[in-house]
């Protein structure tokens, strides 16, 4: 089942259910992969495929854990808990996510099969990385640790 499936079909559960709260999270994720699915016709490309929907969810992840972090610095912990509870509904729909060790690994495996031997071949890891681990790992902290290894 694609998540595109799933999605739908948790949107209906929640509709069914009188869980609102839920809809509501489930809606903004409809929103965020039609608008995706829109832009890409206008440039001639076809509907969102799994992995552009993995990246969207990932991105809504870290828009959310941002908003959350703001909100509680500035003494809002409702909206921050409202935060944290859409980002677990949208966590519902990602891959799991690989531990310190896995990731370790995984980089481990990439700059093996890309012969890496510099920052220069950063782009190829992290090309390979994506290609097999969209959505279970956050390419922003794997970048710093790339660059750690091959600096």
């Amino acid at each position: 089942m694609s998540v595109r499936d799933r999605l739908q079909s948790a949107l209906k559960d929640a509709m069914r259910a009188k869980e609102a709260d839920r809809l509501s999270t489930l809606r903004l994720i409809n929103a965020a992969i039609k608008d995706r699915d829109i832009a890409a016709r206008g440039e001639g490309g076809e509907t969102a495929s799994d992995d552009d929907i993995l990246v969207i969810l990932g991105r809504m992840v870290k828009q959310r854990q941002e908003s959350a972090r703001v909100y509680e610095e500035g003494g809002r912990l409702e909206l921050a808990e409202k935060e944290l509870a859409e980002i677990k509904v949208v966590e519902e729909f990602l891959p799991r996510q690989l531990t310190a060790d896995e990731v370790d690994a995984a980089i481990a495996d990439a700059i093996a099969e890309t012969g890496a031997a510099s920052l220069r071949d950063m782009g190829k890891i992290m090309g390979v990385l994506k290609g097999k681990y969209t959505g279970q790992m956050d390419f922003g902290a794997v970048g710093a640790q790339i660059k750690s290894r091959l600096g």
